[in-house]
């Protein structure tokens, strides 16, 4: 991707959104943060194993000599969230001025700057063709860095089946997993909503489209291409069609938001020409007060 998805205008927006979201994004979407207590003195949980970036001060030698693995000393005040962010790579999200990808991307970057800013471990999960290129789990602000490299190399191209590709990814139970896409996918979302449920994973959905879809101003008969398998099918753009598109566009959109309620998950709708900051700001005002 080009290096402008990142830019000075980016970097400024992070601290008004870390500002106007931060820990309510983590309260109001998992319901497992950690207290704001510290120390040795609280409550023994659980175990875990190790991953990147974690203290190794929390290492259980004795259970290494035991097993030969890595584990951590988990306490109850300091159980961090665990945040899986999936983000469709497919040709479509390509299409518009400013294109979907761009937004997608900072999107994810600016939720990826918050996790980390409330220690929490976030997972970024590139979406490509049948599978999941599955990111690292990294805590801490320092991390930050390394996400947005790995954002800014993904490559938006083909297509993306978003149930085969989200039920290939092993994830635990609990967290929060954010599925970012256009989500015209004609195999839906639906069982891999259903999987992360399963999972006890607090999903939430972001769809992303683009001006050009949401405002349908094209005239007279027109050839249109298909990005991700370069059909070409040929269109009069009438005013009963125009209609009949926009009428499609909304069940899309309700069909969605049903599915949410379905399962017990959230659904954002936010538009590629909007400045990241109203799109976030507004796009999870109704999540973050519980509606």
């Amino acid at each position: 991707m080009e290096s402008s998805v990142f830019d000075k205008e980016f970097f400024d927006k992070l601290n008004t959104l870390k500002m106007s979201l931060n820990m309510r994004l983590s309260q109001g979407m998992s319901g497992i943060r950690k207290s704001s207590a510290k120390g040795s003195s609280v409550e023994f949980s659980d175990f875990r194993e190790y991953m990147l970036g974690d203290d190794i001060r929390r290492i259980d030698w004795n259970a290494y000599g035991r097993t030969d693995k890595l584990y951590i000393k988990q306490f109850m005040e300091e159980k961090e969230g665990i945040f899986q962010i999936f983000v469709d790579t497919s040709k479509s999200m390509t299409f518009g001025e400013p294109p979907k990808s761009v937004m997608a991307l900072q999107i994810a970057g600016a939720l990826s700057y918050i996790i980390l800013n409330n220690l929490d471990r976030v997972y970024i999960n590139e979406l490509k063709e049948n599978s999941v290129v599955q990111g690292k789990g990294v805590t801490g602000a320092a991390a930050f860095p390394h996400i947005l490299a790995n954002l800014e190399r993904m490559q938006f191209d083909g297509g993306t089946a978003l149930n085969r590709t989200i039920l290939s990814r092993p994830v635990r139970n609990g967290g929060v997993s954010i599925i970012i896409s256009d989500f015209l996918d004609a195999g839906g979302v639906e069982e891999a909503v259903k999987y992360l449920a399963y999972k006890k994973q607090t999903v939430v959905l972001i769809q992303i489209l683009s001006k050009e879809e949401c405002e349908i101003n094209y005239e007279g008969t027109v050839n249109i291409t298909d990005v991700e398998t370069a059909e070409r099918v040929k269109i009069t753009m009438s005013n009963a069609a125009i209609k009949s598109y926009g009428e499609q566009l909304e069940r899309l959109k309700e069909s969605l938001q049903t599915l949410a309620g379905k399962y017990g998950a959230s659904y954002v709708f936010m538009r590629s020409d909007e400045s990241l900051t109203y799109a976030m700001l507004h796009g999870f005002s109704g999540l973050l007060q519980g509606k």
